[in-house]
Formats: structure tokens, sequence, C-alpha cells
């Protein structure tokens, strides 16, 4: 009886949270206009960490209540999201995407080797304080990477608009300013509620049905706080912005793979008592990833065809782990 109230927390605080990650991801935006960002900034790195910001919590709360195991399966589900039903769903509503920018191209290879790293970190058999220094030092090794490449790319505004003269103009460029920042500090107090209440319930449906945590983490979780990048996926597809699709996949996958990761293994590192179930799931990740890799390098650009097999494979991936474990 109590299980069924537990899902439906799981599944309201899920809802909720995609969300209020939607908000912060669009209001952000929204701020980085008005402040008139560079757009290299705003695909590559400030939408890769917003859209984060659901796994972040998660990882938090999950991590201070001892559930570390929670975050890890996550993040693999999520970096798997991200590499097949992003994508493949924005290239199928926005067309062909090519990947011809060196920078996109240095930012490919850091997501695919990054997406990696926790899969060799954890062979030990133990998730350490040493590994999340590891996997937050290669966050810092990226982040230095991006700064230098951006003194490469010219000044290429996300608003490219000239400051407005009137001063009514001003006035109301000031105000939605405000507002957008409200919305985006209210859709973060939500985030953090809702991650509470999803570490909660994942805890107690986990207890209910002798269900691994990690696994929980894989399917359900993983689904909930990947919907902001699916959705930011979707709109840029629809305004043709290829950098904002790919800049914030790749982000997104290095963000969640290192400093995510490597916070919840400072905080409350643990010993992986059942190590397939974390191997599985990082196996078909490096699959997933040398696939992508294969479709990106064949004619620099990933087209309908293989954004539709792409799609086949997260179902796959989710019909292996649902009904095979």
């Amino acid at each position: 009886m109590y299980s069924g109230f537990y899902i439906l927390f799981f599944i309201i605080a899920a809802i909720i949270l995609a969300k209020a990650g939607n908000w912060t991801a669009n209001s952000m935006l929204k701020v980085a206009k008005f402040l008139r960002w560079k757009k290299f900034i705003v695909a590559t790195i400030l939408m890769g960490f917003l859209t984060s910001t659901p796994e972040f919590f998660v990882a938090i709360t999950s991590a201070a209540a001892k559930k570390t195991e929670l975050s890890f399966g996550n993040i693999i589900g999520a970096d798997i999201i991200l590499l097949t039903i992003v994508i493949g769903i924005g290239v199928l509503i926005g067309g062909n995407i090519k990947i011809k920018d060196k920078t996109l191209h240095r930012s490919m290879m850091f997501a695919s080797l990054y997406a990696l790293l926790p899969l060799f970190l954890i062979m030990d058999g133990e998730v350490s304080r040493w590994d999340g220094v590891i996997l937050i030092a290669a966050m810092i090794f990226y982040l230095r990477e991006l700064i230098i490449r951006q003194r490469e790319v010219g000044d290429k505004y996300l608003n490219d608009k000239q400051d407005a003269d009137n001063p009514q103009d001003i006035r109301g460029e000031f105000k939605d300013f405000f507002k957008n920042l409200t919305i985006f500090l209210t859709g973060l107090a939500l985030i953090i509620l809702c991650a509470e209440l999803m570490v909660f319930s994942a805890g107690r449906l986990a207890l209910a049905f002798n269900i691994p945590l990690v696994l929980i983490g894989i399917l359900g979780v993983a689904i909930g706080t990947s919907l902001p990048e699916l959705t930011l996926g979707i709109r840029s597809a629809l305004m043709k912005e290829n950098d904002l699709i790919l800049g914030n996949v790749f982000g997104s996958v290095i963000i969640n793979s290192t400093f995510i990761l490597g916070t919840a293994a400072l905080i409350c590192p643990f010993r992986i008592y059942d190590l397939p179930l974390y191997v599985d799931g990082f196996i078909f990740t490096g699959f997933t990833v040398f696939i992508f890799l294969i479709f990106a390098k064949t004619r620099n650009e990933i087209d309908r065809r293989e954004a539709k097999f792409l799609l086949f494979l997260y179902a796959l991936f989710f019909v292996i782990q649902f009904f095979l474990k």
C-alpha cells in the first residue's frame, strides 16, 4: 500500500524536477542574452552546468543520505540518454547535425573519454575520495582547455542586438532581467526540494521491491533529470541552433561524469558489492560512445538514419536493464 504512495511521490517529484530544470535553463539563457555573453560560453559551459542541476542535487542529496549508488546509476542512465535520445530527437526535428567546428570536435572527444572514466575508477570495487579528486581534476582540465580554445573563437555573442537608446526599453530589459533571475532562483529551490523527495522515495521503493538503488537511478531517476536537456535540445533543433544542442550534450556528459560524480564521491565514498550492475551500464555507455563517434566521424555529421539507430540503442538498453535484471 505504502509503495503506491512512494511511486506517486517519485513521479510527481520527477515531473516537477524536470519542469524546474527547464525554468532554470530557459531563464538563465535569457539572463545570458541580456548580459551579452558569448554564444561559445553559453553552448559549451553554461547550459551544460544548468541542465545538469537536477543530477547535481540528486547527487548531493543521495550522498548525504549515504545512497551514493543512486547518483551513479542516475549518471550512467543520463549519459546514455544524452548521447542517444537527445541527439536522436534533435536530428529528427531539426535535420542533420554537422560537427565541423574544431571546438565541438574537441568537446566531443572529451565527452567520449570522460563518459568512460568512472568505469576505470570503480574497477577496484570501491568509489573513494581519491576517485572524487581525480574526477574533479579532470573537469578542471577540461574547463582550462575550453578557456584556452575560447581565445581562438571570434567575438560572437548570444544576443548581437545593440543596446536600446530608449530609456523605457532599457527599463523594460532590466525588469525582464530581474524577472528571469527570480524564476531561476525559484526553479533552483524546487530542484533541491524535489531531489530530496526523489532520493527518499527511491530508497523506500528499493526496499519495498528489492531493487538495487543503482538500477532505479539508471531507469527511473535518469529519465526525470534528463528532461531539461531534452527540452533544450528540441528547442535548439527548432531554432536550427546545432551548436547549442551539441554543446549542451557534450558539456552535460562531461559535467555529469566528472564534477557531479566526483562531488558525490567526496561527500560519501562507498564500496561496490554488485559490480556487474555498474559495469553493464558503463559497457553500454562505451558501446554507445563508440557508435556515436563512428557516426560523427564518418561525414562530420549525424543524419536521420543514424539518429533512428541511436534511439533504437536506448530502447535496447532500457529493455535489457528492465527485463533482464
